[in-house]
């Protein structure tokens, strides 16, 4: 029997294999000794491991971009060694045929990351909830990020749990760049000016449309989806599924939440010790910063002056026309 499984543009991820429903790899032919393919995950800067539901021989396997093979070895978890380290984050394409002890065969086509143990430590500094269409053209929604060590950005996943259809959706993974400790990146929501270019080396001023920073690294997210709503958790995910940074905002902090699942998100991130409550048990909206002063230009701030304490009591919105995209926060500069 051969299966054959084509997994196309699929991020699969260390401790958590993403893969979306509609590119699951299935059981074919409804036999529970049916050979199935489980997952793949980055263990090293040079190992990948493949999950199988039983143990097999690997008969062919090739990566893209070409990478040599320095061992592999067999079973159930087929871990495959590099002769060299990988490019933190970079994607990789994998195309392995496997056998298992009756002769079955699964082919699998599946793109991973490559490990990243350089991760900075960072923290969401600024928050754009609001698009506005003016006269010199289309403002898209934002969030920015202040980089506290030097690191690479690969790999790191950023998600947002908003009030759409999507209850947790990872709208962007950032790619193999190197960043500075007081580094500031922002991340823009939409794309509509194709000047708008993700800044990946040195240039950090290559980047144009509105609200992109000469000073900091911009990136874009194709497309013009409305991600970011005034009720929503942003947070940073590693490799690991480690929540990095997270920031809770709440338009109607005296009302329930309006969904389940922003109690179960609020759940998880106090969880991490990504959020604190103020009596340290609870996850209200209470608990979130106010966000229903936000406009275009009223953006949701993390005071820097302060320490960090992972609550509401770190943020401020803005007074009118004081955003500061890829710039330092003024906090003397909030909204009365």
């Amino acid at each position: 029997m051969k299966i054959c499984f084509l997994l196309f543009g699929v991020c699969v991820l260390l401790g958590s294999c993403s893969i979306p429903d509609s590119t699951s790899p299935r059981m074919l032919g409804g036999s529970s000794q049916t050979l199935i393919y489980l997952g793949c995950k980055a263990v090293s800067e040079n190992e990948v491991e493949f999950t199988f539901s039983r143990p097999v021989s690997v008969k062919n396997v090739s990566f893209y971009p070409d990478i040599s093979v320095e061992s592999i070895e067999n079973g159930d978890n087929v871990r495959i060694k590099f002769t060299q380290n990988i490019e933190p984050g970079k994607l990789i394409t994998a195309d392995l045929l496997a056998e298992d002890e009756k002769k079955n065969t699964i082919n699998v086509l599946v793109s991973f990351k490559a490990r990243n143990n350089r991760m900075p430590q960072l923290v969401i500094n600024e928050l754009c909830t609001e698009y506005a269409n003016a006269a010199a053209g289309r403002k898209a929604e934002f969030i920015e990020f202040k980089i506290l060590s030097n690191g690479n950005l690969g790999a790191m996943r950023v998600i947002i749990i908003g009030n759409s259809n999507n209850a947790k959706y990872t709208v962007y993974e950032f790619p193999s760049v190197e960043v500075k400790k007081d580094d500031y990146v922002v991340l823009h929501l939409r794309t509509y000016d194709p000047s708008s270019k993700d800044e990946l080396g040195s240039n950090l001023s290559e980047s144009g449309g509105i609200n992109s920073s000469p000073t900091a690294r911009d990136f874009w997210i194709p497309g013009t989806t409305k991600l970011l709503h005034k009720t929503a958790f942003v947070y940073v995910q590693d490799q690991d599924d480690k929540v990095m940074t997270a920031v809770m905002i709440c338009e109607k902090p005296d009302q329930m939440w309006p969904k389940d699942y922003f109690e179960q998100a609020a759940t998880f991130l106090f969880m991490q010790n990504a959020w604190s409550s103020s009596d340290g048990i609870s996850y209200r909206p209470i608990d979130a910063v106010p966000s229903a002063g936000t406009t275009n230009t009223r953006t949701i701030c993390r005071d820097e002056s302060r320490e960090n304490t992972n609550s509401a009591a770190d943020w401020y919105i803005t007074a009118t026309s004081s955003a500061t995209p890829g710039s330092p926060n003024n906090p003397k500069r909030f909204l009365n």
